[in-house]
């Protein structure tokens, strides 16, 4: 397979691809789901990775039924998750060698995620990344959230790159679906999902890790190449 153009800018997701939050969530639904007497399956949980509220909570009023309190819900989750991340949340690998490799060729970059700016500076603040990147789309600049285009086709116009020339890094399959429909070279970096059938579909790649997709911009810079 190749990379189909020469990468002039990139655009990231936050959660699952830069920083390791969803694991904390996870836990901190799991403790959520036990104070009321519930469960949090990892399969309920997976599909709403990637998500804003909007499509996620409908997925959780489905399982746990209809008397389901959301907003005591949201403020546990709240909770525990900050409970969870008190020690810090761990970047994920090759995180800070991929922006460094950026930086020497030059290229622009994003971070397009369903979470909110406060999340983000809370969540990368702490590792000294925020200012590493040229626009962030966050939740409070989406009228439409992931899977639908617009955080990337956002991030593509704040950066003044074509959304064909840019790569977008994904690990949720809403993600890759928004990416793709954007019109961007998508690589998925699997974290809590593997790949489907669908993602293999829409993405140029299936990447091991950032420091894989480090070494495939590196190449793309000097036009398509194969992959081995």
């Amino acid at each position: 397979m190749f990379l189909p153009r020469p990468v002039k800018a990139v655009v990231f997701d936050m959660d699952g691809l830069l920083v390791d939050t969803e694991t904390v969530v996870f836990a901190a639904m799991q403790r959520a789901a036990a104070g009321i007497g519930g469960e949090m399956p990892f399969a309920t949980f997976q599909r709403m990775v990637g998500l804003q509220h909007a499509h996620s909570d409908p997925i959780l009023v489905e399982h746990f039924g209809a008397a389901f309190d959301l907003g005591a819900w949201t403020e546990a989750v709240r909770t525990y998750f900050h409970e969870e991340a008190a020690a810090g949340i761990a970047l994920k690998a090759g995180v800070v060698e991929i922006l460094d490799a950026l930086d020497e060729a030059g290229l622009p970059r994003a971070i397009a995620t369903s979470s909110n700016l406060a999340a983000v500076h809370h969540s990368l603040g702490g590792h000294g990344l925020v200012e590493r990147f040229h626009a962030l789309i966050t939740r409070d600049v989406q009228t439409m959230g992931k899977p639908h285009p617009e955080p990337f086709l956002k991030a593509a116009e704040a950066l003044g790159v074509d959304p064909a020339d840019c790569l977008a890094l994904e690990d949720s399959h809403n993600g890759v679906r928004a990416a793709s429909a954007a019109g961007m070279m998508t690589v998925m970096v699997p974290d809590m999902l593997d790949p489907t059938e669908e993602m293999h579909t829409l993405c140029v790649r299936i990447a091991r890790d950032l420091h894989e997709v480090r070494g495939w911009i590196s190449t793309a810079r000097s036009g398509p190449v194969r992959s081995t």
